[in-house]
């Protein structure tokens, strides 16, 4: 059996030669504050901001390195597994909580690390490598895990590339067996999704290799599977929320409408029956005071060939605006329609507040790989700016 690392695996934080706030609250979609990093991108909202102002041009290069953290996945012991593990692709964001870090490594182990230190306080370990090949073509990683704070209690919360949700208490990195008895199993209900075969690279049918989102006591969950024109049929990949901390389902929406729900029309002769992916394999955004969840969608099994699923094919390659509560559609805007060249939203949606033309829009703003951002209302779904759809007939 060979383990191979391919790249550098370590956290290291940098200090100037003045005092490190770690420590307060953050405020939703203002940006982190205080030190805190509650969210992937600082908040629900994905705004990447941080109000922290002790670094600037002046004092940037005094900046001197505290301390290393090395990923403990090459600590691991990979005897009874009967494959070759390969990994490296430390993608995770830390988040910061009370000075303390939550990371998760490219094999999904989960950690709590001193802000202060770099000392490991607890880890967890899914054992993402013992139940076969990583879904999809990039190998172990995963992007970030999501933080529950209902006042009297807290967790951290992690989907993992193997298809499954922990709820892990954050004093002590221990699984809370109230979550749905230890874990959600992300196969449980969806089509074409069993662990009794794994496909052709001996992978699961699906996994995560994003966060999901905490919406009030809703966590919101997506997930992948592989995307490539070897397949026909794969599983669709349906948004879920799990009430916290139950882990029960409160609800699902259907990214590949069922018959007599909308849009199932645009899966033309039956296709919604067989097509798979549409999902999410990006990040989710929220905003809290809606209680909205914002969706970036991907493209149709497959990415390059859209014979065995004509129509428009929604909600691929969409923005999908959700009642996080309920999982009802408020609004939507497809990009693309019919997509055949991988296509896919690539980023969270950010959520901003602008002023145009002297009118304050609370905003979403999706920026996509086709070079355009598609920026909405968003509350109603309304185009800030036109935007022109138009039919090129080819003759």
């Amino acid at each position: 059996m060979t383990i191979k690392i391919t790249s550098s695996a370590a956290v290291c934080l940098f200090i100037s030669t003045s005092v490190l706030c770690l420590s307060g609250t953050a405020t939703a979609q203002l940006g982190a504050a205080d030190g805190q990093w509650p969210s992937y991108a600082a908040d629900s909202g994905s705004t990447k901001y941080t109000s922290l102002d002790q670094i600037d041009a002046s004092n940037f290069s005094q900046l001197q390195m505290a301390w290393r953290w090395d990923s403990p996945d090459a600590d691991l012991n990979f005897d009874d597994v009967d494959r070759d593990v390969s990994f490296g692709r430390l993608q995770g964001t830390p988040l910061m909580i009370d000075g303390v870090l939550y990371m998760i490594t490219s094999l999904n182990q989960i950690a709590a690390i001193d802000a202060t230190n770099g000392q490991t306080l607890w880890r967890f370990d899914p054992e993402v490598y013992k139940h076969g090949a990583p879904v999809g073509v990039l190998g172990f990683h995963q992007r970030g895990v999501a933080y529950w704070n209902d006042g009297s209690d807290q967790r951290i919360l992690a989907s993992t590339q193997d298809g499954f949700v922990y709820s892990l208490r954050l004093e002590d990195g221990s699984v809370d067996e109230d979550f749905a008895n230890g874990r959600i199993d992300l196969t449980d209900g969806i089509p074409r999704a069993t662990r009794d075969e794994l496909d052709w690279q001996g992978a699961q049918p699906l996994g995560a290799v994003s966060p999901p989102i905490v919406v009030g006591d809703i966590l919101v969950v997506s997930q992948i599977t592989s995307n490539r024109p070897r397949f026909q049929e794969r599983p669709p990949l349906w948004i879920r929320g799990y009430h916290i901390p139950s882990g029960e389902l409160a609800w699902t929406f259907h990214t590949i409408p069922l018959e007599d729900e909308y849009g199932n029309e645009t899966w033309e002769q039956g296709s919604w029956r067989i097509a798979g992916n549409t999902g999410v394999w990006s990040m989710m955004s929220a905003d809290l005071e809606l209680g909205y969840v914002y969706l970036p969608m991907e493209a149709a099994t497959n990415d390059f060939y859209g014979g065995h699923r004509p129509g428009d094919n929604l909600f691929s390659e969409s923005i999908v605006a959700l009642d996080a509560h309920t999982g009802e559609r408020v609004w939507h805007f497809q990009m693309v329609h019919h997509g055949v060249w991988d296509f896919d939203n690539p980023a969270a949606p950010n959520l901003i507040d602008i002023n145009v033309n002297g009118r304050t829009i609370k905003a979403v703003a999706q920026v996509t790989k086709q070079g355009f951002t598609y920026v909405f209302d968003r509350a109603t779904g309304e185009p800030v700016w036109p935007i022109n759809e138009l039919s090129l007939i080819h003759i």
